[in-house]
């Protein structure tokens, strides 16, 4: 990630946001959303954190937060470690999931501390009780910070083995009230079949939650987007390493694939 991909100068946050302050909030679609990101990108393809990755993605947010917008994000831990891959290598699968879980705090810290650089207040609320270094996972406290412009980081998952980030992501957007769930990945949408192996995979902009399941359509687990189909969550997956994509994916602008039901 270079310099050029990452967003402009910061600007201080108000409390509670100003919609002068940059982006006028009537250019959003949504005025509260749940930001899933993955934590392999976090890493820029290696194991640990790239300073870079998580700064450009702390501009993004910060430019939509400043525009009114009240976002909570969910991040994964797959840059440090993935249950599921450990359980392969002969590790006991609850083990490796709350490793994994811990991966996922230190995740929320880095970008806790990126957007407090870009002049935004910021909670990390975790699954699992660590008091010295985040709040316990409260949803009407979460919703009250969002209300209050702040942005509101949920760590450690679900604090469950056997459930992924994704399906947090699902039930933390349901449970404060979110309009959409915007999964940020490393591609530019779903596809009609891994674009990285088929290289005549097609980009599908507009799909159902049912024929994501039904055709096994892996951009994300099952359990997920079973979760938002039954309650009529929409996804819209696209691609994080756009400069700007987060903006454009709360602006409604037509990138990416929306789920719906």
């Amino acid at each position: 990630m270079t310099e050029s991909d990452i967003a402009g100068p910061a600007t201080p946050n108000p409390e509670p946001v100003d919609a002068s302050n940059g982006r006028p909030t009537n250019l959003y679609q949504y005025s509260r959303v749940l930001l899933k990101l993955g934590g392999e990108m976090f890493g820029g393809g290696q194991v640990g954190l790239d300073p870079d990755v998580v700064a450009q993605v702390a501009r993004q947010i910060a430019e939509v937060v400043r525009g009114g917008v009240q976002v909570a994000v969910v991040i994964g831990g797959g840059n440090f470690f993935r249950g599921a891959q450990l359980q392969q290598r002969g590790m006991e699968r609850t083990r490796s999931d709350y490793m994994g879980m811990l991966g996922t705090v230190m995740n929320s810290l880095a970008l806790q501390d990126f957007l407090e650089k870009e002049g935004i207040v910021t909670r990390v609320q975790t699954a699992i009780t660590m008091g010295q270094v985040a709040e316990p996972y409260l949803p009407l406290r979460a919703v009250r910070h969002l209300e209050k412009g702040r942005v509101v980081i949920f760590g450690a998952g679900m604090g469950l083995p056997y459930f992924s980030t994704d399906t947090t992501a699902a039930q933390r957007a349901l449970e404060i009230g979110a309009e959409v769930v915007l999964m940020a990945k490393a591609v530019d949408g779903v596809f009609s079949a891994d674009p990285r192996i088929n290289p005549e995979a097609e980009l599908i902009t507009a799909i159902t939650h049912r024929e994501v399941i039904d055709r096994g359509l892996r951009v994300a687990d099952a359990t997920a987007f079973s979760l938002c189909m039954d309650n009529g969550m929409p996804i819209l997956v696209f691609n994080l390493l756009t400069n700007g994509n987060i903006a454009r994916a709360v602006a409604g602008e037509k990138i990416g694939t929306l789920v719906t039901t």
